[in-house]
């Protein structure tokens, strides 16, 4: 169904995308909401092909990514992408996820898009044709940010390279794959029961791409909201904070 500013896409939880536990893995849920994103754009105009012409990119900036209930191998859902906000050179988009079985709703991503000049790498401000394309008047709203504080001393330490099948078409790690990091790094830390706790809150903000090759340090440590998680390359160079929360009482923004 589309729908000035949404559209929502049907899918089937493939075998591939399901874990162990036979359940969509966490980052599962990103994809498919970029990829729904993706569609919308493309049905509007303004695909990949429209960006290249202009030699502009939009990449996510941040996520927050409430899971509310597993997704097993095999489910039909609906998945949805809606545009809720512009500021300047930012969109933002929300995304649900229904089981249709039972419209029951698994999951709710927030998520900030910049636009960027992808030969200068800065900030352009986003085109008038996209907003008048929405047809109707959306609010601003401030891009979400995460303070993770200093790293701790005791922070758990880990290093690794990118791999080529990490990255995406851009040539970059792909956003939802630093979720699968910083699973894997709460893993190394002694942490696995909180991945699968219902409902839980991931909260990313990406400060810069890793690239084919880089050498990146993660840093984990556990504090009163959860888990927070810092990556680096190993000249220091932040690239991603995350946190992981399973108290909706803490939630930030309900």
């Amino acid at each position: 169904m589309s729908l000035p500013g949404r559209l929502e896409v049907p899918f089937r939880v493939r075998f591939d995308e399901a874990g162990a536990d036979g359940r969509l893995s966490s980052s599962g849920f990103l994809r498919y909401a970029q990829e729904v994103a993706q569609r919308h754009a493309e049905d509007a105009g303004f695909g990949r092909a429209w960006t290249g012409e202009r030699r502009l990119v939009w990449l996510i900036r941040a996520v927050e990514l409430d899971i509310l209930a597993p997704l097993d191998h095999a489910s039909e859902i609906r998945v949805s992408t809606e545009v809720i906000g512009f500021r300047r050179v930012w969109g933002r988009r929300r995304s649900e996820f229904h089981r249709l079985a039972d419209e029951r709703i698994l999951a709710v991503a927030v998520i900030d898009w910049v636009l960027l000049d992808a030969q200068a790498n800065r900030p352009k401000r986003v085109p008038q044709e996209i907003h008048e394309a929405f047809a109707r008047p959306l609010p601003t709203f401030t891009p979400a940010r995460l303070d993770l504080g200093a790293t701790p001393l005791d922070a758990h330490r880990h290093e690794f390279s990118v791999r080529p099948y990490d990255l995406d078409p851009l040539g970059h790690v792909n956003n939802a794959r630093y979720v699968d990091y910083f699973e894997e790094a709460l893993e190394l830390a002694g942490e696995t029961e909180q991945t699968r706790t219902h409902p839980r809150r991931y909260r990313l903000e990406y400060l810069s791409s890793a690239e084919p090759g880089d050498r990146l340090i993660g840093w984990t440590w556990e504090d009163d909201l959860g888990w927070a998680h810092r990556l680096t390359t190993e000249d220091g160079r932040e690239l991603l904070r995350a946190r992981l929360e399973t108290d909706p009482a803490a939630w930030v923004g309900g």
